[in-house]
């Protein structure tokens, strides 16, 4: 479906710059409104798709209370290594330690999506995963890749570079899952909504 014959207005309930370059680039027109929820930095169940399911269920109620009609899109993203979240990094020290874990290995990045239908409060929810490789990194090219201060706000310490990134390759699922917003997946299920608007 052409994203501008969608029949409901969309809100992107996120601070991300790469979810916002996601929804241009495949020409929604949408509003921006943080939900500005505090994230845990574990996952409660143990369980990765659980954890990026409920912030992103959780993010979407934050948003719905402000929006009296149009269908908010709200997304988390978190890498996963040997049962453990990899979030966001607190500070440079800590985007370092994060990276060191990653490099030479394939991490699970998983995205949980949430669209939440204003009036009528319907909700879909789904979650997606990618398979992501770091090339082994010498301390030199971890300094290089920290003093460019791309990993701040980014869970996995990373923001993936379109079309190609020195250090990352995508070796199952998306790309633009990656980045933090399935576009695939999400055009299906706002066709999906439109049908039943």
């Amino acid at each position: 479906m052409d994203p501008a014959q969608l029949p409901f207005r969309l809100i992107l309930a996120s601070h991300s710059s790469g979810r916002r370059w996601l929804m241009e680039q495949a020409g929604y027109t949408f509003e921006v409104q943080p939900s500005n929820i505090d994230e845990p930095t574990e996952a409660r169940l143990g369980d990765c798709r659980h954890y990026v399911s409920e912030l992103a269920w959780l993010k979407a109620a934050a948003v719905a209370p402000r929006v009296a009609d149009g269908v908010i899109i709200a997304a988390d993203t978190v890498g996963w290594l040997n049962g453990q979240v990899i979030g966001k990094p607190t500070d440079e020290a800590d985007a370092r330690r994060i990276i060191r874990s990653l490099a030479g290995t394939v991490h699970e990045l998983w995205t949980g999506v949430c669209l939440w239908r204003r009036p009528g409060d319907w909700q879909l929810c789904w979650q997606e995963r990618s398979l992501v490789r770091m090339k082994p990194l010498r301390e030199a090219d971890i300094d290089a890749y920290l003093h460019t201060r791309k990993w701040e706000g980014c869970s996995g310490a990373y923001a993936i570079e379109i079309p190609h990134d020195p250090y990352l390759t995508v070796e199952e699922g998306s790309v633009s899952n990656v980045v933090g917003l399935p576009m695939e997946s999400l055009a299906k299920a706002l066709a999906w909504l439109a049908q039943i608007h």
